[in-house]
């Protein structure tokens, strides 16, 4: 075990979702192009955990171990769920109850991609001839949550192409709606060592987006072309309020669960944590599960902390 850590070693695991009925979830994800590459079972505890991804010779994680990676979806299914008829996810869209927004895949062919989630008869909440915004849509997946889909290539360079290769899409970022957007860039950056990409101010709408990842940007690349990204999006004037506050998804009703980070020593990088005074959800020594950690952001999300595996050469389960 690495008895430093630096956060050049990061990476952007997962991020989490609990879902209904794990067998439609998981079609939904691979008709995207994702593969499943690992199930994680607790029958003692009656859940299972999911972890889908990008895995072609053509994704940017394709072929590293499970806890290498970034732009991951983590299925939390709680057994029994897929039976209950009024068992309903909180997508993170609905008032009170807004705090997670979305993922977002990037895909070769935007209208292309679209038709094809379209012929398979999955909903949208956003279809790309929708409202002012002609270059992004949200698909549904089965239980509500919105997937944007963006272009990797300028929107008017697809129109009229008919074909798309899931296996070039990537599973690009993770949407979460931040109260503070001074506090959050500084716990991101500062504390888990991500870059600021790129920044998108639309005063008129009266709201910033973030976009930040681990490494440093390819000269000429766009975002779309990252898997692993984490967007935050701010409200003007939400940092004012003092009642104000979002949704974290662990309360009920829940939905959304945390996002992960990889590291290259989780002792090293919990005591560096604990020496910047984060709040915890749960530290190492706390319950049962001695590989995991959980801290909190300044909105209260969760962030869990894991082992890469890569620098260890140990199972983590």
């Amino acid at each position: 075990m690495a008895s430093a850590t630096e956060t050049k070693n990061y990476k952007f695991n997962h991020s989490m979702i609990r879902v209904k009925d794990p067998k439609e979830s998981v079609k939904f994800y691979e008709f995207l192009g994702m593969k499943m590459l690992k199930k994680l079972e607790f029958p003692d505890a009656k859940f299972d955990l999911y972890f889908l991804g990008y895995n072609s010779p053509q994704a940017v994680s394709g072929g590293n171990n499970i806890w290498d990676r970034e732009g991951l979806i983590e299925l939390t299914h709680n057994h029994g769920t897929e039976n209950d008829p009024d068992y309903k996810i909180n997508n993170g869209n609905v008032e009170p109850y807004r705090g997670f927004g979305h993922t977002c895949i990037s895909v070769d062919n935007l209208q292309a991609a679209c038709q094809r989630i379209e012929d398979a008869g999955y909903k949208f909440q956003k279809k790309l001839s929708d409202g002012r915004m002609r270059h992004i849509a949200f698909a549904l997946d089965p239980d509500g949550y919105w997937v944007e889909i963006v272009g990797q290539k300028p929107v008017e360079a697809t129109e009229g192409v008919k074909e798309t290769d899931p296996e070039t899409y990537r599973m690009n970022h993770t949407m979460i709606r931040v109260k503070d957007a001074e506090k959050s860039l500084k716990f991101y950056q500062e504390v888990l060592g991500m870059t600021l990409l790129r920044t998108h101010e639309n005063e008129k709408a009266a709201f910033n987006l973030y976009f930040l990842g681990y490494g440093a940007p390819a000269e000429g690349a766009s975002t779309a072309d990252r898997e692993g990204l984490l967007e935050l999006t701010w409200n003007y004037g939400t940092e004012k309020d003092e009642a104000f506050s979002y949704h974290d998804g662990n309360k009920g009703p829940q939905g959304f669960g945390h996002i992960c980070v990889s590291v290259d020593s989780l002792e090293a990088a919990c005591s560096r944590f604990e020496s910047l005074e984060v709040n915890w959800k749960k530290r190492l020594t706390d319950g049962r599960m001695k590989n995991v950690a959980f801290i909190l952001d300044p909105d209260g999300y969760w962030v869990e902390v894991v082992q890469n595996e890569r620098f260890t050469g140990k199972d983590n389960f």
